[in-house]
């Protein structure tokens, strides 16, 4: 077992070079850029500026845009006097030293800017995947037990349908009947926390924080029941009808011991194992809408903001943490299957 994390990390530099390098070369060659952004800027607002002038006087049109001297200290400030190859090994050699520089926009390290933004995504990403694993197994099972009877039929109908609404309106109308709405004013309608957070005690503190929470988890949550409870229920109908249930029917085993004593462990095991990489894919992927209606600052918003704005570093460090906790939680899942299951071998691969 030693052997194959050792390989496995081994295999997570390349990867992880590789990744960066193409996403890299693909942003860089991309249209428009940070500078560019700013010209776009400097020009409406110098367009706005002659309109005005032009009323009362007439000015010449050509005087409009960015003085070069200015461009040329912008070309400097983000590194864009370098060729693209020394900007590229510059950005590995600092990012070997989770060194992702500071954001374009906001004046604040990339790793400090997302170290704000943890709370929320955390929350949002932790709780979503406990509240859809808690309900979706149980679910699953209950339908693998009883499958094709009137409940198992009515309960696919009622996830299929919750996998279908969009989760940006499944808030709205949350919001509206629970949260200051028109109906009941239940929960808060934004923020991760009161404004008098530091001033409660520490169980105040975890309810005020679970009340805020409830609304946006509930959303986000929606459409993920649907796929983990039908893989919940497939994998126990696959073990079930394997041979070795069948050969503890014919010895007269219980159909209780022989689910949860036989068919459980082997069935969960695909299921269980999928927990890093479905927590770290809610963390990182909660949803942009859902963080705008609740007006929540998570990674979400922040990466989309990042994007537009074409903010590199926080681009390129976000990317980097994300693709780097991804490949650690592929190698964690496989390290779960061999928990789960002492008879899994990695060694022999």
């Amino acid at each position: 077992m030693i052997t194959y994390i050792l390989k496995r990390l081994f295999l997570i530099v390349p990867t992880l070079l590789g990744i960066i390098t193409i996403n890299f070369f693909l942003i860089q060659t991309a249209p428009g850029g940070p500078i560019e952004q700013i010209m776009a800027k400097i020009d409406n607002a110098s367009s706005k500026e002659t309109r005005n002038v032009a009323k009362q006087e007439r000015v010449y049109k050509g005087a409009q845009g960015m003085d070069s001297e200015l461009y040329a200290s912008l070309v400097k400030l983000y590194g864009f006097d370098k060729s693209i190859g020394e900007r590229y090994f510059l950005m590995l050699k600092n990012y070997l030293k989770f060194d992702f520089g500071e954001s374009f926009y906001r004046q604040i390290k990339v790793v400090d800017l997302i170290k704000e933004k943890l709370p929320v995504s955390i929350s949002l990403g932790l709780f979503s995947t406990l509240l859809i694993y808690l309900i979706s197994i149980p679910l699953g099972i209950f339908k693998a037990r009883h499958n094709n009877e009137p409940l198992d039929v009515l309960s696919s109908v009622a996830i299929i349908v919750a996998n279908a609404i969009p989760a940006f309106l499944f808030a709205v109308v949350l919001i509206i009947f629970f949260a200051g709405g028109n109906y009941l004013h239940w929960f808060p309608l934004k923020g991760l926390v009161s404004d008098n957070f530091e001033n409660l005690s520490t169980l105040g503190k975890i309810k005020d924080y679970l009340w805020h929470i409830t609304l946006p988890v509930l959303c986000i949550s929606l459409g993920g029941f649907a796929s983990l409870t039908l893989l919940v229920k497939n994998s126990f109908l696959d073990e079930m009808g394997k041979l070795y249930v069948v050969s503890a029917k014919a010895k007269g085993c219980s159909v209780g011991r022989i689910f949860y004593a036989h068919v459980f462990r082997n069935a969960i095991l695909l299921v269980v194992a999928g927990f890093p990489q479905a927590f770290l894919s809610m963390f990182f992927s909660s949803s942009l809408l859902i963080e705008i209606i609740f007006s929540l600052d998570g990674l979400g918003l922040l990466g989309y903001e990042s994007i537009v704005s074409r903010d590199y570093p926080v681009i390129f460090g976000s990317l980097y943490i994300f693709t780097l906790l991804g490949l650690l939680a592929s190698l964690a899942s496989d390290l779960l299957c061999a928990v789960i299951d002492p008879r899994i071998d990695f060694e022999k691969r």
